[in-house]
């Protein structure tokens, strides 16, 4: 893991994020749990968990479910803020954490030692394999993809460019 403060209050938001993944199995979810909390303040804004198998959603997870909250309340971004998780971010809650750019992510257990414990592949990864999936050529993925026909496959893109030059 990288270097992080190791100070009193990482370990408090770090402990409630696995605190509330704890809890979530507990009550029928998934060992995962999110804090999100601005730094200049210290003030939590979104605590979430896992929700996968209460919501029927594959993209609930903590990090997602915790964006969309706060997506909700109109914060678009996470400039300023510390993200805490259970565990290393999958691919998904990674490229969404891009997207967002808090300041820092701090996660408690490593991939490895969450692949002790938990295993949460699908049809084609298993929790060892997703990340290398994503550096691999389209033709040599387990998940068949390719581009479609499409005569004017750009349209939108130039559309956007379009209506949002400066």
């Amino acid at each position: 893991m990288s270097q992080t403060a190791d100070d009193g209050t990482t370990r408090e938001h770090l402990a409630r994020a696995v605190d509330l993944a704890t809890g979530n199995v507990r009550d029928g979810g998934k060992p995962f749990g999110c804090v999100v909390v601005e730094r200049a303040t210290g003030e939590v804004l979104v605590e979430a968990v896992n929700r996968t198998v209460q919501d029927g959603d594959v993209t609930a997870h903590a990090e997602i479910t915790a964006l969309r909250e706060l997506a909700g309340r109109g914060r678009k971004e996470l400039t300023g803020c510390d993200v805490f998780v259970t565990a290393s971010p999958c691919p998904m809650c990674l490229g969404a954490l891009y997207y967002a750019a808090p300041d820092r992510v701090v996660y408690a257990a490593t991939r490895e030692q969450e692949g002790e414990h938990y295993e949460d592949g699908g049809r084609y990864f298993t929790l060892d394999s997703f990340y290398g999936e994503y550096a691999k050529d389209e033709a040599d993925r387990a998940l068949p993809m390719s581009q479609g026909p499409h005569p004017d496959p750009q349209e939108p893109f130039r559309r956007y460019e379009a209506e949002h030059r400066s």
